[in-house]
């Protein structure tokens, strides 16, 4: 079922007569007509994951582009498998409208204005979500680090040791998600945006920090300062961010967030070194890496105050985005070393 199919039913549900438009030159970018009492509200549907205010804004700047050249006759329409409350009123304000999977759609032109609540479709947000799974974080991962190359579905499933099919289908989703090109290189940001809606939060604090002079302990955790060949812990979020050169300030006394190779090392974590109680301070926080390469692929850095190896940039990138306010103003403003691509 395509997209346009979902908009004309989302309108039929709520008694507004439509029409799919399909082949028509004349009718070029033109995907639903929309027909209430011959008001004939022509709709260019377009299709995100996730439109969040910064994708929102970016269609809308390209719609208008286009309404400077004398072109802008159908109304911008984007459907989403999730659309935030920012986006919503962006697009309504600016005359567009939206479907969001969820159950909600509007519409605000000069000649009709809706907003209400219809079906919602979440069987087919599921089925079409690339990233639901961990074989999709390694597929969007694998991509991110190197979003301008062209990359086949044999190669990069030798790569992450998944089998081909699986590959293919995640790849195929994110094309039609628009987060790729044809060529499988990364399109824009989007695919960070919706990697980090992915990307784990949840941390364990723990009291104290090992020390890299306890032997016994440093082997037991599996921490693996030395040798990065190894699987090891890799420091990240704000700390591994200055260390990174992001305009970020960071004071001695901060807690360390570190992503350890799996959950049996968190458990072992949790008993040596002893898990803060919620209002206790806690020196470090743990949490399992949500694919191998984050604990895979460490950096160490002359230029680091800390001994600790730190994780990419790229991963470090998707935790500064879960603080919707400073982490995102620091994403805006930081561009990782040259070996590391800034894919945000």
């Amino acid at each position: 079922m395509s997209y346009e199919v979902l908009v004309a039913d989302a309108f039929e549900h709520l008694g507004i007569p439509t029409l799919e438009v399909h082949g028509r030159g004349a009718d070029a970018g033109v995907d639903v007509i929309v027909d209430p009492d011959g008001a004939d509200v022509r709709l260019q549907v377009k299709h995100r994951s996730l439109l969040d205010a910064a994708t929102a804004s970016r269609l809308l700047n390209q719609y208008l582009g286009q309404a400077s050249e004398g072109r802008r006759d159908p109304v911008l329409f984007i459907v989403g498998d999730r659309i935030t409350d920012a986006a919503r009123t962006l697009l309504v304000r600016h005359e567009a409208g939206y479907l969001d999977l969820r159950g909600q759609l509007a519409l605000r032109s000069g000649q009709m204005v809706v907003n209400a609540a219809v079906p919602p479709i979440k069987k087919r947000a599921e089925q079409e979500d690339a990233l639901s799974g961990r074989a999709g974080l390694e597929v969007a991962v694998a991509l991110l680090t190197k979003p301008g190359r062209p990359r086949s579905v044999r190669k990069l499933a030798t790569e992450l040791d998944r089998s081909a099919s699986t590959v293919s289908t995640i790849l195929a989703r994110l094309r039609r998600s628009e987060l790729l090109n044809d060529d499988n290189t990364v399109a824009g940001t989007d695919l960070f945006w919706r990697l980090a809606e992915r990307w784990p939060r949840k941390r364990t604090r723990l009291t104290r920090l090992p020390r890299p002079g306890e032997g016994s302990t440093v082997k037991a955790l599996r921490i693996d300062i030395d040798n990065l060949e190894n699987e090891g812990w890799a420091m990240t979020d704000s700390a591994a961010a200055v260390a990174y050169g992001a305009p970020l300030a960071f004071r001695a006394d901060q807690t360390l967030d570190f992503f350890v190779p799996d959950a049996s090392v968190l458990r072992r974590a949790t008993t040596l070194l002893g898990e803060a109680e919620p209002r206790q301070r806690a020196e470090l926080t743990v949490r399992v890496a949500p694919v191998p390469a984050v604990v895979e692929r460490r950096v160490h850095l002359d230029t680091s105050v800390e001994v600790w190896p730190l994780a990419e940039p790229l991963f470090v990138a998707l935790d500064l985005a879960q603080d919707a306010g400073r982490g995102r103003e620091v994403l805006d403003a930081w561009t990782p070393p040259r070996e590391w691509a800034r894919v945000w």
